[in-house]
């Protein structure tokens, strides 16, 4: 049964979609649904999942395939994105499940700048992955893409992927080189093997839940954007704290890696937070601080 906030949401469930982002996109641009209201988008499965950089997002059934769409005219950085992941990040069933792990002094489930959400694993369950680093137990991904007509900014659809009863098998091609391994909720709760196993929420109240944190990140994006030119940027200070509660990467070392006219040029240092845009700051061993805007990100191993 359809809750009255999906309802509200237009929400539009499919079989089966090459890509819920791709879909909704394709709809709004063409003026078959309304670029003036949200619209919602899920699908039990995908056959051609897209995530950052054109890579491959593996999406068997089980899992949340989601993809909102919300009408805003103004631009939007790389800050939205880390906003949603905390928003998702402090959903009632990722706080339920990071309760169990911090009481049996597991890591818990967090934010990897910039678009990810889940966990470094102190041990690799893939053999394949390099030693050297400490690979990333992925859970969900995140990604938002503008929505345009005629050259004029529409809004944006927010795509999201959530391991849920499925976990992805990865493969050389699929994970493409990055150091990280797939996780579902279920393997989690596996995990901390708790009395309480089959409290995973259906589909239909994880759509809310994701639906919910979309909101409120479009709710906060907004708020710090209108107030870029304050003196005192309340809502900005107030997320960047929130965001420190649920890095990742907070303290680990890190090899960035950027790729300018095929040379490659790496950049090593501690993960210290965001900046006001959402850029990763690395300390290096000067004790300075480098500002990262975009490139490959690897957990180096320091056992």
């Amino acid at each position: 049964m359809l809750s009255s906030l999906l309802s509200n949401l237009n929400h539009r469930h499919l079989t089966s979609s090459v890509s819920t982002n791709s879909e909704l996109i394709a709809d709004i641009e063409a003026g078959t649904l309304d670029g003036d209201k949200v619209h919602l988008l899920t699908a039990q499965m995908q056959s051609g999942g897209r995530g950052q950089h054109q890579r491959s997002w593996q999406s068997p059934a089980g899992n949340v395939y989601l993809s909102l769409y919300h009408p805003y005219q103004a631009p939007v950085s790389g800050l939205l994105s880390l906003i949603v992941g905390v928003k998702l990040a402090t959903m009632p069933v990722i706080e339920m499940i990071n309760e169990q792990l911090i009481r049996q002094n597991l890591t818990p489930i967090g934010v990897k700048w910039a678009n990810d959400l889940g966990f470094y694993a102190q041990q690799s369950v893939d053999t394949t992955l390099d030693k050297r680093v400490t690979p990333f137990s992925k859970l969900a991904g995140i990604l938002i893409e503008p929505v345009l007509r005629d050259g004029k900014m529409l809004g944006v659809v927010i795509g999201v992927g959530l391991n849920v009863a499925t976990t992805p098998t990865l493969t050389a091609k699929t994970a493409e080189g990055m150091s990280y391994q797939a996780i579902s909720l279920q393997d989690i709760e596996q995990l901390v093997k708790t009395d309480n196993n089959n409290d995973i929420p259906s589909l239909i109240t994880l759509y809310e839940q994701v639906s919910d944190a979309l909101l409120s990140a479009m709710t906060c994006f907004a708020q710090i954007a209108l107030e870029r030119a304050s003196i005192n940027p309340h809502y900005l200070n107030d997320f960047i704290q929130q965001f420190e509660a649920v890095d990742a990467l907070a303290d680990l070392k890190v090899c960035v890696t950027q790729t300018h006219r095929a040379q490659e040029h790496k950049i090593v240092g501690h993960a210290c937070g965001i900046d006001s845009n959402g850029c990763l700051q690395l300390r290096q061993d000067d004790a300075s601080i480098c500002t990262i805007f975009t490139g490959r990100l690897d957990v180096i191993n320091e056992v």
